[in-house]
């Protein structure tokens, strides 16, 4: 199982949106300050997240939400989560 999901930083009071197989271990690293894009950003929590049979369908969800460049859209999907 994949999973696209969308962490929130109450600190930069910024969304970051990404997949893994792991949500628990991904958001652990975020949250030691193993990804160099996040690490400014913590603590994170998780606010929202889809779960997906294919490594693919997770790959383009989660490029479809980036490409979307809009927080209106994050917010929205998490109020319908």
């Amino acid at each position: 199982m994949y999973y696209v999901y969308i962490l929130y930083s109450r600190t930069r009071n910024r969304y970051y949106v990404g997949y893994t197989h792991d949500i628990a271990t991904r958001l652990s690293k975020h949250n030691a300050g193993a990804t160099p894009s996040t690490r400014s950003g913590r603590p994170w929590e998780l606010v929202y997240s889809e779960s997906y049979t294919e490594k693919g369908a997770a790959m383009a969800r989660e490029r479809e939400i980036k490409n979307k460049k809009c927080r209106i859209y994050i917010e929205q999907l998490i109020a319908k989560g």
